[in-house]
């Protein structure tokens, strides 16, 4: 896909792997609209050009308000970045059930109501994608993010079922499978991490070639192991 004059709703568009998709998108002739939950970010995207929208998409209450903020505007891709990260480790202590939920909402079901929020303006474009960014745990989970790794999960397998659904149509589904990125949101892990501006250029290089999968750095070891032993893949996941 040429992303030259593409419209684009990024979710998320504000700070890690997502401002790095919006610059490099911009740069490649795109109108990228992107939405975030800090102002100060949102300014900071503003002044460098771009179109912001101020989003909470961890209840239906904030992905309403996006799509009737979106309205009937054209739209070429809908990129699914945003995402959050919730502690829910019971050897830690009790963990947060209302946060859990919040951080289902924005992973998963979020997603979902856009696309269906949306589907019908992505069907009028000559060419057009939803592109769904999960996870390397999508695949096999880590033990101190349950609630992550589930959403993440969630989503993958919703990209593989709605791409068989569109396979006739106009859309294409591409998902994104990044390892661990050195964003604020894995300020805490030890794990190596990719630097954001890496994994976002593979985000967007799959999107040009039209690729139904992205796995990014890491993710590509583990897809091998995962397709050899699923067992094993789980066994190096889930110790962290």
């Amino acid at each position: 896909m040429d992303l030259a004059g593409k419209i684009i709703l990024l979710t998320g568009g504000s700070a890690g792997i997502g401002r790095e998709i919006a610059l490099q998108l911009k740069a490649k002739g795109a109108e990228v609209a992107l939405t975030g939950r800090n102002r100060e970010r949102l300014a900071a995207m503003e002044a460098e050009g771009f179109e912001t929208i101020s989003a909470d998409l961890s209840d239906a209450a904030g992905v309403d308000a996006l799509l009737a903020a979106w309205g009937e505007r054209e739209i070429d891709i809908l990129l699914n970045n945003a995402g959050q990260l919730v502690d829910h480790d019971f050897r830690k202590g009790t963990v947060d059930p209302d946060a859990a939920d919040a951080c289902i909402y924005a992973n998963l079901n979020a997603p979902i109501r856009l696309t269906a929020g949306l589907m019908e303006p992505l069907k009028s474009r000559p060419q057009a994608a939803i592109v769904n960014v999960t996870s390397g745990l999508a695949i096999a989970p880590a033990a101190r993010q349950p609630v992550y790794c589930a959403t993440k999960a969630g989503l993958r397998f919703y990209s593989l079922a709605l791409r068989e659904q569109l396979k006739d149509t106009n859309i294409r589904v591409i998902e994104a499978l990044p390892p661990v990125v050195d964003t604020q949101m894995n300020d805490g892990n030890p794990m190596k991490k990719m630097p954001a501006d890496e994994c976002a250029r593979q985000i967007v290089a799959a999107i040009e070639k039209d690729r139904d999968e992205a796995n990014i750095g890491m993710t590509k070891a583990l897809r091998v192991v995962e397709s050899l032993s699923p067992m094993l893949a789980k066994s190096m996941t889930l110790r962290f």
